[in-house]
């Protein structure tokens, strides 16, 4: 038995990276899948997913907009009878532009796909979980960008500090009901959202240098991510509830600090 098994999930960002690696993941362990994605790359994932034995429906959408999370989750009623698990995990970087930099309008944005983004499926995966009354588990991509500076730019960080208050707030309201709202705060993870420090990287032999500030001085996988999503997402974490969890490699354990020699204490 898969641990997912009779078990129906959302996942938005399903079109790559850490989205379409949870999707895939969560098909394989039984779960049936709606998975949305703006872009058409989404009908891909799907398609593995199929072909693999799984079941996913595919809807191109902008996970921003009110209309088009409603549509994901009327699809997982409609099409499978109900929902369990909903990930809200698609979002933008927005560059790294400084506070004197930034236009409002990318502000503005910003937060639209990736702090209201995730209160939507909050407010429309929780409503259905609600009237359903078996509980269920919501869960949002935060970052450890909105745990502290210095891993993203002023309106990214803030979008995501957002996220790790509002599943916090989330999983208060829905007290008594049975529905768990967490949050993913991953470290450097190689996406599409952080290509170019990889080609960089790559093409000037410097991938030793990718991920050093963690203590496991390394870049993240999708699959890593995915990992802690299903965590979140199975009945092994029935009594995680409104936690943002870091999966970065120990990054956010410390300040940045000068590193030592491996095995040799600081003086």
């Amino acid at each position: 038995m898969g641990a997912l098994d009779g078990k129906v999930a959302i996942v938005t960002g399903a079109g790559s990276g850490i989205g379409r690696a949870s999707a895939k993941r969560f098909a394989a362990e039984g779960a049936k899948l709606v998975i949305g994605d703006k872009t058409e790359a989404v009908f891909e994932t799907a398609k593995a997913i199929t072909d693999a034995g799984g079941t996913a429906t595919a809807l191109q959408i902008d996970a921003g907009n009110e209309a088009d999370v409603a549509k994901l989750v009327d699809v997982a009623k409609t099409s499978y009878g109900g929902l369990d698990i909903a990930f809200a995990n698609a979002g933008i970087s927005g560059g790294m532009d400084g506070i004197f930099d930034a236009k409002a309008e990318d502000f503005a944005e910003i937060l639209r796909v990736n702090l209201i983004g995730p209160w939507l499926m909050v407010k429309h995966a929780g409503k259905l979980m609600l009237e359903q009354g078996r509980g269920g588990s919501i869960i949002c991509t935060a970052s450890v960008a909105g745990i502290r500076s210095g891993a993203g730019g002023a309106h990214y960080s803030a979008s995501k500090a957002g996220v790790i208050n509002l599943i916090k707030t989330s999983a208060q309201q829905l007290s008594s009901t049975g529905i768990r709202v967490n949050a993913i705060c991953p470290g450097l993870i190689e996406t599409g959202m952080t290509e170019r420090v990889f080609v960089y990287a790559r093409e000037n032999d410097k991938m030793d240098k990718v991920g050093r500030l963690n203590p496991l001085r390394r870049a993240g996988q999708p699959s890593e991510i995915a990992n802690m999503a299903l965590f979140l997402a199975s009945d092994e974490a029935s009594y995680v509830n409104g936690q943002a969890i870091a999966v970065d490699g120990g990054l956010s354990s410390s300040h940045p600090v000068t590193r030592q020699e491996t095995g040799k204490p600081a003086v």
